[in-house]
């Protein structure tokens, strides 16, 4: 945790400074005199927590947090620090997450720093499964696939391809529009595309799910039939049924139970 301290008092810096070596988990602070000095330090260096007085020459410390929204999206965490009761209104509606009195005990800055290790954890935390899905598209689903084919290298967007069928030694990848034969395994492909929300619903056959439109059962065979957008329908064999359950996976156990 990065600290910064405001205070135009030399004893008040000193005392919160003794509070903030104590800490295991403040991994380095910095010290300002006065609002102008914060604000260069600011935008200069990420801070997690500001401890922050109110009454201060030429800057305030309220003027000072309405500054800081100007900065950066994401606001350290606010104490504020000062003598003056009548101004804790103003603070929370700053986003303050506390209000010191002054003069104020090492326990009571202590509870403060607690308060804000606890938002900033859980802000980080929020941070992190908002950016996961995002990664999770970097990582994995690169945004276009690049196909060699007749000498040259395509990038195609695997969105954009239907249905995928092994042809001999090739497989034919089937778009929206036209297709490409590309010099590969089914098998390979299959791998690459799954992360695409591609299934395998025959030994020669994957489709990409998001053009699925309906799905039912041949009774007799025990096979299953997709129908594609565009209205083509395609025999899910009884070696890869279970596949469907990646497109909805409620409904083959409730139409195998009504098969039998």
């Amino acid at each position: 945790m990065r600290v910064l301290i405001v205070d135009d008092e030399p004893l008040a810096r000193a005392a919160l400074e003794r509070v903030l070596r104590s800490r295991a988990d403040v991994h380095s602070f910095d010290s300002a005199k006065d609002g102008y000095e914060a604000l260069d330090l600011l935008q200069k260096n990420p801070y997690d927590v500001v401890l922050l007085d109110i009454r201060m020459p030429e800057l305030s410390g309220i003027e000072l947090a309405d500054r800081l929204t100007n900065l950066r999206d994401s606001l350290p965490s606010i104490v504020f620090v000062t003598a003056h009761d009548q101004h804790a209104v103003a603070a929370f509606e700053r986003h303050a997450i506390d209000y010191v009195l002054k003069p104020f005990s090492e326990e009571r800055i202590q509870d403060a720093l607690d308060i804000a290790v606890r938002r900033t954890h859980s802000e980080k935390l929020a941070r992190l499964i908002d950016l996961l899905p995002r990664l999770e598209n970097l990582v994995r689903k690169p945004s276009r696939l690049a196909i060699k084919t007749k000498g040259r290298t395509l990038f195609v967007d695997p969105a954009d391809i239907v249905i995928v069928e092994a042809q001999g030694n090739y497989v034919l990848l089937q778009r929206v529009s036209g297709s490409y034969l590309l010099r590969e395994s089914i098998s390979t492909v299959a791998e690459t595309l799954k992360p695409h929300g591609f299934i395998r619903i025959h030994r020669s056959v994957l489709v990409n799910s998001a053009f699925v439109e309906e799905i039912h059962p041949w009774m007799t065979t025990g096979e299953y039939v997709l129908r594609m957008k565009g209205g083509k329908e395609l025999t899910v064999s009884r070696t890869y049924k279970d596949n469907l359950r990646l497109i909805t996976p409620h409904w083959v156990g409730t139409h195998r139970q009504h098969a039998g």
